[in-house]
C-alpha cells in the first residue's frame, strides 16, 4: 500500500521466493503442488488441456442440478470431439517421435521447442499432406539444430528417425523454400571433439585440426563445403603431422563420408594452404 495515503496498490502477491510446505521426494512435489508444468510447444495441447471431471459436484463439494448435470454431459461430449481432431492426431505422433529423438541425439530443450514451433508452422501450411510426419519433423529438428548451431547431421537424424537420408534432405528443401527459413551453415569446429573420440587420437591431433579448419576459413575456401568433409580432411592431414596411423577409409567412416571424398578435401587443403611435402610426409 502507499505510505502516504495508505491506498492500496496491490491486493494480491506472490511470494516466490519461500515454499509454504517442504519438499522432500518428487511424489510429495506432485502431490502438493498447486501448479501444473509449464506450457510448452512440444506437447499436442501446449500443456493446456481440460478435463471435466464426471463427479458432476460443485467447488463446494454439493451435487449438481439436472439442469446442470445435462449442460457439462454436453461440455464433455464436445470436450472430447475437439480433442480427436486431426491435427491433434498429427501433433500427438510427431511430438512423441521428437522426445524419442531427443532422448536419442541428446538435444537441448531449447532445441525442441524450436522444433516443435517449426513443425506447427509447416502444418499451418499444410505441408503434411501427402508427406510423412517422421520426416516433417525430422527436418523440422534438423532445421532447429542448424538454427542453434547445434551439430546434429543429416545421417544422424535421419538414423534416428528410421527414415532415408534422400527423404529428410528432400523435406527439410521443402520446409526451408515454404517457411523462408534464413540458416547459417554448420561451423566444422563444432564436430571435432566428436569425430575425435570416436576414432580415438590425441589432443594434439585435435588442436591441429582445429587450426587446420581455421586456416582455412581465413582463406575463405571453407564456403559451400560440407562440414563433415573438411573435418575430415583436417583431421587426416593433423593425424599424419603427429604420426598417428589413422586411415582415410577410418576418417571417413566416423565422418559419414566415402574416402573418395577425404581424398579430394586432403588435395584441395594442401594446395590451398601450401602445406608442403617438408611438413607433411604422405
Amino acid at each position: 500500500m502507499c505510505r502516504s495515503c495508505g491506498q492500496v496498490l496491490v491486493e494480491k502477491m506472490e511470494d516466490s521466493d519461500n515454499a509454504e510446505y517442504r519438499i522432500n521426494t518428487r511424489e510429495q512435489y506432485l502431490d502438493r503442488s498447486r501448479t501444473g508444468t509449464p506450457t510448452s510447444l512440444a506437447v499436442h495441447d501446449q500443456g493446456l488441456a481440460t478435463s471435466i471431471d464426471y463427479a458432476n459436484r460443485d467447488a463446494s463439494g454439493n451435487f449438481l442440478s439436472g439442469y446442470m448435470k445435462e449442460t457439462f454431459r454436453r461440455l464433455r461430449t464436445w470436450d472430447m470431439r475437439s480433442k480427436s481432431r486431426g491435427t491433434d492426431r498429427n501433433f500427438k505422433q510427431a511430438f512423441m517421435l521428437l522426445d524419442t529423438m531427443k532422448a536419442k541425439l541428446v538435444i537441448p530443450e531449447s532445441v525442441v521447442e524450436e522444433t516443435a514451433y517449426i513443425y506447427r508452422k509447416a502444418v499451418a501450411k499444410h505441408m503434411t499432406r501427402g508427406r510423412s510426419i517422421a520426416s516433417i519433423i525430422s527436418a523440422s529438428l534438423y532445421a532447429a539444430c542448424r538454427a542453434t548451431n547445434t551439430p546434429r547431421t543429416l545421417n544422424d537424424i535421419a538414423r534416428v528417425a528410421n527414415i532415408r537420408k534422400g527423404d529428410l534432405s528432400l523435406s527439410y528443401r521443402k520446409l526451408v523454400n515454404s517457411l523462408d527459413l534464413r540458416l547459417e551453415p554448420y561451423d566444422p569446429i563444432e564436430f571435432v571433439t566428436r569425430v575425435c573420440s570416436i576414432i580415438g587420437v590425441s589432443e594434439k591431433t585435435r588442436r591441429d585440426a582445429i587450426n587446420i579448419i581455421s586456416k582455412a576459413k581465413e582463406k575463405e575456401i571453407t564456403s559451400g563445403k560440407n562440414p563433415m568433409s573438411l573435418v575430415a580432411g583436417a583431421l587426416y592431414l593433423a593425424s599424419i603431422i603427429n604420426m598417428e596411423k589413422k586411415t582415410q577409409v577410418e576418417i571417413s567412416k566416423a565422418c559419414g563420408m566415402t574416402n573418395v571424398t577425404v581424398r579430394n578435401v586432403v588435395t584441395m587443403l594442401r594446395k590451398k594452404l601450401k602445406l608442403d611435402e617438408g611438413e607433411i610426409h604422405l
